[in-house]
C-alpha cells in the first residue's frame, strides 16, 4: 500500500535509517490532473488579485515565484509587514539569500517548526512545483482562511531516500489541500448555523456580546464600539481575558501598540493560549482569523467567555 501524507504532516516513508534527506519528485502524469490544474489556476488568480494594485501579474507558479520577488510582495501584502530585502536579485546567490530571509519570515508568521516545513530555499529556487504549492497553500490558509481553496487535491510522488546501502525509492500520495468535509467538520458549529440560517439575528448577538464586554472593561475605563475591528490587534482581548480570568499580564509579554501583523498575531495567540489553558476554549482557534477581522471567529471566542461568566453578568 502506498503511504499517504496529509497536508502539514511529516511522515516516515521507510523503516530504514537514512543518511540524507528524503526527496519527493512529482510524477509527470500528476501535472495533467484536472484538480491540480484547478489549484494552480486558483492560486495564480489569488496572487494576482492580491498584487493588482502593484501591477504585478503571475502567469506561471513555477517560473514566476522561484526568485523571491512575488513572494516578497505577497507576504508584505497579506501579512501587512515589511521585509528588508533587495527588490530585484539577478544572481542565483542573491536570489537564494533573499528567499532565505522571506522563508524565515514565513516560518515565523505561520509559527512552524523546522520539521513541519514542506519547502526550503533550494526547492523553491529550483522551481519545485510541489514545494511551491505547499508554500502558497499554507500562506493562503493562514492569512486568508475564508478562501475557497479547491478541496481534496492530491498528487502522486516518487519518494527517493538515501540509505546506508544505497538509494531506496517508492511511491506516495501527497495531499495539497484538505477535503471540504474535513474542513466543515473542523469548523461547523452553532455560529455557522447562525450566520447561514438566521443572519438577521447576528446583530442581536453582537449587541449582547458588546454589552458583556463593556461591562467587564468598565473598571479599566475602556469601551468597545466595533466588534468587527477592535479585537483584531489582540490588545483588548488580552485585557478582557486578564480581567475575567484573573491573570496579571506583564506589559513586556505583549504589544500594547502593535504595529505589524506579526505583533497582532502574537497578542491574539497569547490570549487564545490563556483561554485554552483555562478550559474556556475547547478547541484551538486560528489567531489569523481574528487578526483578519473574521466576525464569526471573534464572536465564537467572546461567547465562550460569556458562557463561563454569564451568571455574574447582569445587563
Amino acid at each position: 500500500m502506498d503511504p499517504v501524507t496529509q497536508p502539514g504532516e511529516s511522515q516516515t516513508l521507510f523503516d530504514v535509517e537514512t543518511t540524507g534527506e528524503v526527496q519527493k519528485i512529482l510524477q509527470t502524469s500528476s501535472e495533467n490532473d484536472p484538480k491540480l490544474k484547478e489549484l494552480k489556476t486558483f492560486l495564480i488568480d489569488w496572487i494576482n488579485n492580491e498584487l493588482k494594485e502593484e501591477h504585478i501579474v503571475v502567469k506561471s507558479l513555477e517560473e514566476d515565484v522561484f526568485d523571491g520577488l512575488i513572494l516578497h510582495h505577497l507576504l508584505q501584502k497579506i501579512a501587512n509587514t515589511q521585509i528588508e530585502v533587495e527588490e530585484i536579485s539577478l544572481s542565483a546567490i542573491n536570489q537564494k539569500r533573499k528567499l532565505g530571509v522571506i522563508l524565515e519570515a514565513v516560518k515565523t508568521h505561520l509559527q512552524l517548526e523546522e520539521s513541519q516545513l514542506m519547502w526550503d530555499v533550494h526547492l523553491i529556487h529550483s522551481k519545485d512545483l510541489l514545494a511551491t504549492l505547499h508554500l502558497l497553500v499554507a500562506l493562503a490558509r493562514h492569512f486568508r482562511p475564508d478562501l475557497p481553496l479547491p478541496p481534496n487535491v492530491s498528487v502522486e510522488v516518487i519518494v527517493v531516500e538515501p540509505t546506508k546501502t544505497g538509494m531506496k525509492t517508492g511511491k506516495a500520495i501527497e495531499f495539497l489541500t484538505k477535503s471540504s468535509d474535513e474542513d466543515a467538520a473542523l469548523k461547523k458549529d452553532g455560529f455557522d448555523q447562525l450566520f447561514e440560517l438566521t443572519p438577521h439575528t447576528v446583530n442581536d448577538v453582537k449587541q449582547a456580546m458588546l454589552n458583556f464586554v463593556n461591562k467587564q472593561l468598565l473598571t479599566l475605563s475602556l469601551a468597545v464600539t466595533d466588534l468587527d475591528t477592535q479585537f483584531a490587534d489582540g490588545v483588548i482581548l488580552l485585557l478582557l481575558v486578564g480581567q475575567l480570568e484573573g491573570y496579571f499580564i506583564n506589559l513586556s509579554t505583549f504589544f500594547l501598540t502593535p504595529q505589524s501583523q506579526e505583533d497582532k498575531l502574537h497578542n491574539v495567540s497569547l490570549a487564545l493560549d490563556f483561554l485554552l489553558d483555562g478550559g474556556v476554549l475547547q478547541n484551538p482557534v486560528d489567531p489569523a482569523e481574528i487578526v483578519n477581522g473574521d466576525l464569526k471567529t471573534t464572536l465564537r471566542v467572546l461567547y465562550s467567555l460569556f458562557l463561563k461568566y454569564k451568571k455574574a453578568f447582569k445587563p
